[in-house]
């Protein structure tokens, strides 16, 4: 299913508040406006994480959220907790991000790619009907600012290979065998060697 984006033309006055949480990849940070969520990286360093979430929104008040949270934001963090752990499967949250047309045409997609599965960059490309803008999907991909949520990880490179991840493809290769390895324990789903 399809979440709604909804777009900005500018960041003056937004409010971003933020969360870094322990989850099975390791830390993980979700930010939010009072409309959805904005921004979801992995990493490593705490400190890092803040400069990154910064740096994509330089105009914007951004302030770590205090416990205790709202209901609405752990059942976010539920959401996500849930998926990481191979509980849950899709997602249903609300979003608040801006894009081209074309970046929300990629990410509409993507969220349409079922959950263990993979595609390449060409197949995406010919899935949203620009079949020669593979390295336009490929950009769009790295520009995503909602990891898993908008599940970029699962596009790979014709050949087989990873290709890149705007997180680092460690976390791809895991997000990918986490997946994978979901659907086979599932009884409707046939694992192939």
């Amino acid at each position: 299913m399809q979440n709604p984006y909804t777009g900005r033309i500018h960041e003056l006055c937004m409010s971003v508040s933020y969360v870094i949480i322990q989850t099975e990849l390791g830390l993980m940070m979700m930010a939010a406006t009072d409309r959805g969520l904005c921004f979801i990286q992995f990493g490593t360093n705490k400190t890092q994480m803040v400069r990154e979430l910064r740096r994509e929104y330089p105009a914007a008040s951004i302030t770590e959220r205090k416990k205790p949270y709202s209901d609405q934001f752990k059942l976010w963090i539920k959401a996500i907790n849930d998926y990481l752990k191979g509980l849950g499967t899709d997602f249903n949250l609300p979003l608040d991000i801006e894009a081209t047309a074309f970046q929300f045409r990629v990410w509409n997609y993507l969220q349409t790619v079922p959950y263990g599965e993979l595609q390449s960059y060409a197949q995406v490309a010919k899935g949203i009907g620009t079949p020669k803008a593979v390295r336009a999907v490929g950009r769009a991909c790295g520009s995503n600012r909602l990891a898993i949520v908008i599940p970029c990880h699962r596009v790979i490179r014709e050949n087989g290979e990873m290709g890149g991840y705007r997180w680092g493809l460690a976390y791809k290769r895991r997000l990918i065998s986490s997946e994978q390895a979901t659907r086979c324990n599932e009884k409707d789903f046939e694992c192939r060697p």
